[in-house]
């Protein structure tokens, strides 16, 4: 277990504004998402926990060891701190073989059995036929496994990813996310992973704290927090929502209904305890979850009509933009048979609309 409160203070620079880090988290064995924006206060988190960072106030607290603790004048150096630290350039040392950086990680180890332990990891990771090499003669995701595998080795107590999947392509993620899943099996400890993505997040994710401006803002596990982010700012930061503003025309509790106005334009939802006829609302929406079809004629009661401005196909979803910036998503095969129409029905399905605090 481990368990951080920490807060530091930057004054504002020549050409940065002031910034403070103030958060307080807890994860046990397997992995913890710090998820947010570049600049939020992710990996200084990690670096105050490993070390790198000395934090103004706080307390750093790893199962019974104390790492860090501003009351009592407490500061382990790093090495001391048994944490293991995959970066995002991975810090390969550039004069040495991938057989050498493994062995320096392996320091911890009686020389008889560093020699081994190296080997078997270099097996594990599927780089025993690259370990003569220098970090420049690998590819991305052999130095990454390679980084993984060199901070596994010095028996650390807790792991700290720092966006290990930045520029690796999709194989190599799906690699990569096999690989951590394996080691959650064969050395529990804490997994911290700072990622701004939210699929990664989904995937790998136990627990996850939102970041933003140097706070967390919502903690809870994934699916969670993408079903009720609790504010329409968090929404934003998720960055998958459409978010709606409306007023409250009608709410029938017995029925679990209400009737919204949206713009111009009426739809239902789902009874809002704690509202009341005429409140001013605003929801949240995932794109996957809206309904779209070709407009002729005026559109049905329940539906809004819009004009797509352009279509983004991927591999298995096609993603449109309507007026405002309102999103939906449709499967491909769906998409081809609407791909001529420009004017469309929007419907939204009650149970889709989110409330959240504007």
């Amino acid at each position: 277990m481990i368990t951080a409160r920490l807060r530091k203070a930057y004054p504002p620079g020549p050409d940065s504004r002031s910034f403070t880090l103030d958060v307080q988290l807890q994860a046990a064995a397997g992995v913890t998402v710090l998820f947010g924006p570049s600049g939020s206060g992710k990996t200084l988190t990690l670096n105050c926990i490993a070390g790198f960072e000395r934090p103004d106030e706080g307390r750093v607290l790893l199962d019974d060891a104390i790492l860090f603790d501003g009351a009592a004048r407490v500061f382990l150096p790093p090495q001391a701190r048994h944490c293991g630290y995959v970066f995002q350039n991975y810090a390969l040392f550039p004069h040495m073989t991938l057989r050498q950086n493994l062995e320096f990680g392996a320091a911890v180890h009686k020389s008889l059995e560093r020699h081994k332990r190296v080997s078997e990891m270099l097996e594990r990771f599927q780089l025993h036929d690259v370990g003569g090499r220098r970090p420049h003669e690998l590819s991305g995701g052999q130095k990454q496994r390679g980084s993984i595998a060199r901070a596994l080795l010095a028996r650390p107590r807790i792991l700290l990813l720092d966006e290990p999947a930045q520029g690796l392509d999709a194989a190599l993620r799906q690699e990569l996310y096999t690989i951590l899943r394996d080691l959650q099996r064969d050395f529990p400890m804490p997994v911290l992973l700072v990622t701004h993505d939210l699929d990664e997040a989904l995937e790998l994710g136990g627990q996850m704290h939102v970041f933003h401006d140097g706070h967390i803002v919502q903690s809870g596990q994934p699916q969670a927090l993408l079903d009720s982010p609790a504010t329409a700012a968090i929404a934003r930061l998720l960055g998958i929502y459409n978010l709606i503003s409306g007023e409250i025309l009608a709410l029938d509790p017995g029925r679990n209904t209400s009737r919204l106005r949206v713009g111009e334009w009426e739809i239902s939802g789902v009874y809002y305890p704690g509202h009341m006829k005429g409140s001013r609302v605003t929801l949240c929406v995932i794109p996957s979850q809206v309904r779209v079809e070709p407009r002729d004629g005026a559109p049905r009661p329940g539906t809004m009509p819009m004009q797509l401005q352009h279509a983004v196909t991927g591999p298995v979803r096609v993603r449109l933009v309507f007026d405002d910036g309102f999103r939906a998503e449709v499967d491909r095969a769906d998409w081809e048979a609407m791909s001529r129409a420009r004017d469309f029905s929007v419907e939204i399905p009650p149970s889709a609309l989110r409330l959240v605090k504007g």
